[in-house]
C-alpha cells in the first residue's frame, strides 16, 4: 500500500484550523485538519470548469479582468489563462499564505505553473478586502472560497454570500459583469439571494472529475 504522507501543514488566519498538505503516490491533496479532504490533482474538473464556464462570457472583451477568490491548487486560475486572451488582467486573492508557496513549488507543477503567468497578480489576503475596494473594476469574480456558501473554514466567509457580500460583488462588476461560484451542492436559499441582488442566475451541475465523480454546482449570475 502507497503511504500518504503529510508534507507541510498552514494555519488558516482566522480560525482554530489548519490545511494539511498531503501526497500519496503521484497525487496531491489539501485536508483541513478535523474535516477531512479539501481538494486534490486528482480531481479537478469542477475547479477547471468554473473558469472555462465564466471565461467563455468575458474572453472577447477588450482587455478583460478578472478577480479570483481562493487558489486553491491553481486548477481554476490555469483554467481562465487559457480561455483568455494576451491583455486580460487576472487578480488571484489567497488567504492562506502557505498555498502560494505550494503554488510556487510541487502544487505549480501539476497545474502548469500558472502563477509564473505575466497575466497574473497575487494578493495575499481576504478577497473580501478586494472586493469592497472596487468599483466597476472587474468584467468578472470567480468565487471558489471554501465549500461554497455553506463553508467549511472560517465563519467569516459568509459574508461574500449574504446580501452585503452580493451587493458588494455586484458593486465591484462592470456593467453585464459575471459573479461565478463555485459549490460543493445545491442551495435554494442562495439563488434567491442572488436574485434579489439583482443577478440573472443560471445554475450548473458539473462533475468533480470528467463525467465521473461526485457532482458539484456552479452558479453563474449576470
Amino acid at each position: 500500500m502507497i503511504p500518504r504522507i503529510l508534507l507541510d501543514s498552514a494555519p488558516i488566519p482566522g480560525s482554530d484550523k489548519k490545511l494539511l498538505l498531503y501526497i500519496h503516490g503521484k497525487d496531491y491533496s489539501i485536508d483541513i485538519s478535523g474535516e477531512g479532504e479539501l481538494m486534490s490533482s486528482r480531481v479537478h474538473g469542477s475547479e477547471r470548469a468554473l473558469a472555462e464556464l465564466t471565461c467563455e462570457r468575458i474572453s472577447k472583451r477588450t482587455k478583460p479582468r478578472l478577480l479570483i477568490g481562493g487558489l486553491g491548487m491553481g486548477f481554476t486560475l490555469a483554467a481562465a489563462l487559457q480561455k483568455l486572451g494576451p491583455e486580460a488582467q487576472v487578480v488571484v486573492a489567497e488567504l492562506v499564505p502557505k498555498v502560494i508557496e505550494w503554488n510556487r513549488g510541487p502544487l505549480g507543477l501539476e497545474s502548469g505553473s500558472p502563477l509564473e503567468d505575466s497575466r497574473v497578480t497575487v494578493v495575499e489576503g481576504d478577497v473580501a478586502k478586494i472586493i469592497k475596494s472596487e468599483n466597476r473594476g472587474f468584467d468578472a469574480i470567480i468565487l471558489d472560497v471554501d465549500n461554497g456558501p455553506d463553508g467549511l473554514t472560517q465563519e467569516s466567509n459568509d459574508w461574500l454570500y449574504s446580501h452585503p457580500g452580493l451587493n458588494a460583488s455586484r458593486q465591484a462588476l462592470k456593467p453585464g459583469g459575471i459573479l461565478s461560484v463555485w459549490s460543493a451542492g445545491p442551495d435554494v436559499r442562495f439563488v434567491k439571494r442572488l436574485k434579489q441582488n439583482g443577478f440573472r442566475v443560471e445554475e450548473k451541475t458539473v462533475y468533480a472529475h470528467g463525467m465521473k465523480g461526485g457532482k458539484c454546482v456552479i452558479w453563474i449570475a449576470e
